[in-house]
C-alpha cells in the first residue's frame, strides 16, 4: 500500500488519521519526522474517504495494522482503533433510561456516532452529569429507584414525549427487564440489548444453568430447583455436602448470596438471601449449589449479532472481592494459559448461541486450582468499568434495584480535563419544561443544548460489564458502538481472529466506603473537593489512566444509589507498567467529603500476592483475617511520614512569619536555625531537628537524617515532594493552628501532631476525652434503614444475639450484642432511616 515504510509512522497513521480526518488535529510523536508528519497530514483525507466506503480496503488496512503493530498498538489507547462510518445509519435519537456513569459512557459513544440522546433522571438526579450532557432531559419521578429509574410508565412516556426511536439500558434497573423489552416492542422502540429470550433464560440462574448443561458447558454440582423453605435448604445442603453457596434466582451484585458452612448456617443465609432478593429484586427464588473453595472468579466477555455470529473478546480477573462484590480487576489474567483462555471463550460463544444471543454481554466462571472452570452466569447487559459483577455486583434483575453497580461513567479517558467538565455546558442552553402525560410523572424537563457547547468526549467502552473499560483498552474495542450497530441489525465487523490481547489494563472502583468496617461499609456526603489523576498520562510511554465516573465536584452520594465514585484504570505495555501508573494514580486522586477505599486499593495493589498473581476470591479474609487497618508503616517510611510532617509544618510557619516578602522577625538568618520539634503519631512521641535550605528541608530522627524537598503550595490538595531522592505524593487533608495535621500517605491517612516542645510539655496538662464504653451500646456502623428491631426494652440477650438489621444499598446487615446484658432503651424502629452512628440500642 506504500502506507508502511516505518513500523512507527504507519502505528502513527493508524492511531491518529481518525483525528486528524476529524478534527484537524496532528498528534505529536517525537519519532515521526517533519516530512512524513506533512505526507500522514495529506494522506488523511483520502485514507479516511476510502476506509468508510471500502469494506475490502477495511480488511487490508486491519490486516496490516496487526501485522505491523503486535508489540505496539497501544498507541490505541488516545483514541479506540474502531473507525466510526459516519455513513452507517443507526438511530436519529436514543434513551438512556440509566444513569450516572453508564449512562454518560452510552452519551459519549452516541456524540461520536452522530446520535442524539435523551438522560432519564430522578428528582435527585435533576444536576447530574449524564442530564448535562446529553441533548434532552425527563425527570421520571422522585429518589426511591422504584418510582423512577424502574418506573416503566414514566419511562414509556419519556419516549414518547421525545421520540426516541431506541432504548440503552445500560446495566442494571431495566436492563435485564423483558417486560420492558416486550413493551418496546409494542410500541416499535428498539431495545439496544438482547431479545426477551435471551433476558428471561439468562436472567434466572435456574434456566441459564440447564441451557448451560445443554449447550455442554461446564456447570457446579448443585441443586437445580428452587428452594422452598429453610428446612428444604438444609437437606438440599446435605445431600450437597458442604459448603454450599445460596443464592438468589434472580440476583447480582452479590445481593441474596450467602455461604453455609453447617445447617444453622444454612437456615440463617436462606432467611437473609430471601428477604434480600425480594428486596432487590422483587423475586425471593433461591437456589442451592456447591461452594468451590478458594477459586478465581474469571468472566469472559462475549459479543454476538443477529446473524448467528459470535466472538469473545478475552477474559477479566475479578477475583479481588468484597461481600462477593469485585474491588480490583485486570485483563488479561495472570492465570489462564491460551488453551484454557480459548476453551472458556469457546464454552462462552457457545452459550450465547444456544439462547441466540444478539449484543454485548458477560459469563462468568469459576476457575479452581487446577484451572478447571464452571459456568456461574452469564450477564446480559452492558456493564460499566471492569467486567462483570463481582460475582455480580450489578443485578441481573431490574427489580427494585437501588442502583446498578457502578453507574458512574462520565469515563474520561485521555482528554483534556477541560472538555469533560460539564459544569459550563449549560451556558447558553435552551431549557424547556413540559408537562408530563397523567401516566408519569409530574414534571418533565427537556434540555436542548446548542452543539458549539455540547461536551466533547471519547468513548470509554462499557462491555456487558462494570469491567469493561479493561477489556476495552486491551482489544480497542469500543463495546457501546458494537451494541447500537448490533441492535440496528448490522454484522459484526471483526472475526475471532482479529481480537487481540494489547497490553494491560487494571481497574480499581473506588467507593465511597469506610474500608475499615468490613473492607467497606457505605458512605454518604458531598464531594466538597474532587480532582480525577487524569494529568498522569504518558503517551511516549504508552502508559495511561482512565477515569470513569458520572460525578463531578459538588455531587452528592445519597443513601438511594450505589455508593461508586468512579471507575479508576491504568493501562500499559506489561502488567509492571499497569501497576506502577495505578499506584501513582490511587496516591493523585483526591476525594474529599466523603469517606472512601483509596488505601485500601493502593495495598491490594501493592500487596507481593497480587504482584505475583497469588489471588482468589478469598484474597482480602487471607490477607487481612482482622479486617483492614491500612498501611502498617515500616521503620523507614515512618521516619519519612515524620519529616514529612515536619518539613509541612515548619514551610507553613515559614509563611506566616512573611508580610509582603518580609520577615516579621529576623534576628537570627532563618536558614540557620535548627527548630526542634515533636511529633506525635499513634501515640509515640518523636523529638525532631529540622533546619532548612530554600525548599529542602533536612530533618534528623533518632539519629537518622531525612532529606525532603518540594514546591510547599500549601494551596494544593496534593503535595509532591522528594523524599531521600524518591519521589512521593502526599495529600494534606487537614492542619490546624493547634498542630493537628493528616496526611495521606501511601494511600492510608495518618493523624499527627506536630509541637514545639514547649508547646509539646504544656499539652501533657490538657485532660482528654474518654473513649467512649462501645459494649454498652449499638451505634449504625453505616447510613441505611432499620428492617427489623428483634429485642424490646428489658429484654435481655446474650452476646453475639442479633439485635437488628440495618439494610444499606440493599445489602442486610445483622446488628448483634457485644455482651451479655438487660436491653435498656431502644432508639430505633423497623423503616426508621439512620445515619452512620446513630444510637441503635442501650445496654445496662
Amino acid at each position: 500500500l506504500g502506507l508502511v515504510w516505518y513500523r512507527d509512522t504507519f502505528q502513527y497513521l493508524v492511531h491518529g488519521i481518525a483525528l486528524i480526518g476529524r478534527e484537524g488535529n496532528t498528534p505529536q510523536n517525537a519519532s515521526v519526522t517533519s516530512k512524513k508528519r506533512d505526507v500522514l497530514v495529506s494522506a488523511a483525507p483520502t485514507v479516511m474517504a476510502l476506509y468508510r466506503r471500502s469494506a475490502a480496503f477495511q480488511s487490508v488496512f486491519h490486516a496490516v495494522k496487526h501485522v505491523c503493530l503486535k508489540q505496539n498498538c497501544a498507541v490505541r489507547i488516545c483514541s479506540y482503533s474502531t473507525v466510526i462510518d459516519q455513513n452507517e445509519k443507526t438511530f436519529d435519537k436514543i434513551l438512556i433510561a440509566n444513569r450516572g456513569e453508564i449512562a454518560c459512557r452510552v452519551i459519549k459513544t452516541c456524540k461520536k456516532m452522530g446520535i442524539k440522546t435523551v438522560a432519564v433522571h430522578s428528582d435527585a438526579d435533576a444536576s447530574a452529569v449524564h442530564v448535562k450532557m446529553a441533548d434532552e432531559a425527563v425527570c421520571v419521578g422522585p429518589a426511591l429507584t422504584s418510582k423512577s429509574y424502574l418506573n416503566m410508565d414514566a419511562i414509556m412516556d419519556a419516549i414518547k414525549l421525545t421520540g426516541a426511536q431506541a432504548v440503552h439500558p445500560g446495566y442494571g434497573f431495566l436492563s435485564e427487564n423483558k417486560e420492558f423489552a416486550r413493551r418496546l416492542a409494542l410500541e416499535k422502540v428498539t431495545f439496544i440489548g438482547p431479545d426477551t429470550h435471551a433476558i428471561q433464560a439468562m436472567g434466572d440462574k435456574i434456566e441459564s444453568k440447564l441451557i448451560a448443561k445443554a449447550a455442554k458447558v461446564n456447570t457446579i454440582p448443585g441443586f437445580d430447583g428452587v428452594v422452598k423453605d429453610p428446612e428444604e435448604a438444609v437437606k438440599i445442603a446435605g445431600e450437597i455436602g458442604y459448603p454450599v453457596m445460596i443464592k438468589a434466582s434472580a440476583g447480582g451484585g452479590g445481593k441474596g448470596m450467602r455461604i453455609a458452612w453447617n445447617d444453622e448456617e444454612t437456615r440463617e443465609g436462606f432467611r437473609f438471601s430471601s428477604q434480600e432478593a425480594a428486596s432487590s429484586f422483587g423475586d425471593d427464588r433461591l437456589l442451592i449449589e456447591k461452594f468451590i473453595d478458594n477459586p478465581r472468579h474469571i468472566e469472559i466477555q462475549v459479543l454476538a449479532d443477529k446473524h448467528g455470529n459470535a466472538l469473545w473478546l478475552n477474559e477479566r480477573e475479578c477475583s479481588i472481592q468484597r461481600r462477593n462484590q469485585k474491588v480490583v480487576e485486570e485483563a488479561p489474567s495472570t492465570y489462564l494459559d491460551p488453551e484454557t483462555r480459548r476453551a472458556m471463550g469457546e464454552q462462552a460463544v457457545s452459550l450465547a448461541k444456544a439462547v441466540k444471543y444478539s449484543s454485548a454481554g458477560t459469563v462468568e466462571f469459576l476457575v479452581d486450582s487446577q484451572k478447571n472452570f464452571y459456568f456461574l452466569e452469564m450477564n446480559t447487559r452492558l456493564q460499566a468499568s471492569g467486567g462483570d459483577v463481582e460475582l455480580e455486583e450489578f443485578v441481573e434483575k431490574p427489580v427494585e434495584r437501588d442502583e446498578e453497580r457502578g453507574d458512574v461513567c462520565s469515563s474520561r479517558f485521555f482528554e483534556d480535563q477541560s472538555s469533560c467538565r460539564v459544569l459550563d455546558h449549560l451556558k447558553g442552553s435552551d431549557r424547556t419544561c413540559r408537562k408530563a402525560s397523567e401516566k408519569s410523572i409530574a414534571l418533565h424537563c427537556r434540555i436542548s443544548i446548542h452543539p458549539s457547547v455540547r461536551p466533547s468526549v471519547h468513548p470509554s467502552i462499557h462491555p456487558s460489564n462494570v469491567e469493561h473499560p479493561i477489556t476495552e483498552c486491551i482489544t480497542g474495542l469500543d463495546l457501546v458502538q458494537q451494541m447500537i450497530r448490533i441492535a440496528k441489525g448490522y454484522k459484526l465487523l471483526h472475526q475471532q481472529t482479529d481480537i487481540p490481547i494489547n497490553g494491560w489494563a487494571i481497574e480499581s472502583r473506588v467507593y465511597a466506603e469506610d474500608p475499615y468496617k468490613s473492607f467497606g461499609l457505605p458512605s454518604i456526603g458531598r464531594l466538597s473537593q474532587y480532582q480525577e489523576p487524569l494529568d498522569l498520562v504518558n503517551v511516549s510511554a504508552l502508559v495511561s489512566v482512565r477515569v470513569d465516573s458520572g460525578i463531578q465536584e459538588g455531587s452528592d452520594i445519597s443513601i438511594y444509589y450505589d455508593p461508586m465514585i468512579s471507575k479508576l484504570v491504568t493501562y500499559g505495555k506489561s502488567r509492571e507498567e499497569a501497576l506502577k501508573k495505578m499506584e501513582e494514580a490511587l496516591d493523585n486522586y483526591v476525594i474529599r467529603g466523603v469517606t472512601h477505599n483509596i488505601s485500601l486499593l493502593r495495598e491490594i495493589i501493592v500487596h507481593p500476592r497480587f504482584v505475583s498473581g497469588d489471588i482468589s476470591t478469598k484474597f482480602l479474609p487471607e490477607v487481612y483475617p482482622d479486617g483492614f487497618k491500612g498501611h502498617i508503616l515500616t521503620a523507614g517510611e515512618k521516619r519519612e511520614l515524620l519529616a514529612a510532617a515536619a518539613a509541612l509544618h515548619t514551610a507553613a510557619q515559614l509563611r506566616s512569619q512573611r508580610f509582603l516578602g518580609d520577615l516579621r522577625v529576623s534576628s537570627v538568618p532563618v536558614e540557620s536555625r535548627v527548630l526542634e520539634l515533636c511529633v506525635e503519631l499513634d501515640k509515640d512521641v518523636h523529638i525532631l531537628a529540622i533546619s532548612h535550605s530554600g525548599n529542602k528541608f533536612t530533618v534528623e530522627i533518632d539519629g537518622e537524617k531525612v532529606e525532603v524537598s518540594g514546591e510547599w503550595n500549601l494551596a494544593s490538595a496534593l503535595l509532591p515532594v522528594t523524599i531521600n531522592g524518591q519521589d512521593r505524593t502526599l495529600q494534606c487533608l487537614l492542619r490546624t493552628a493547634s498542630g493537628d495535621i493528616t496526611l495521606q500517605y501511601l494511600g492510608t491517612s495518618f493523624k499527627l501532631r506536630v509541637l514545639s516542645k514547649l508547646a509539646a510539655s504544656l499539652s501533657k496538662h490538657m485532660p482528654e476525652k474518654l473513649p467512649e464504653d462501645t459494649s454498652s451500646i449499638l451505634r449504625s456502623p453505616m447510613p441505611g434503614s432499620v428492617v427489623a428491631v428483634a429485642v424490646k426494652a428489658g429484654d435481655t440477650v446474650a452476646e453475639g444475639q442479633e439485635i437488628c438489621v440495618i439494610e444499606a444499598m440493599k445489602m442486610q446487615n445483622s446488628m448483634t450484642a457485644a455482651k451479655t446484658a438487660k436491653v435498656k432503651s431502644v432508639h430505633c424502629k423497623a423503616g426508621d432511616t439512620v445515619g452512620e452512628g446513630d444510637l441503635l440500642v442501650e445496654l445496662e
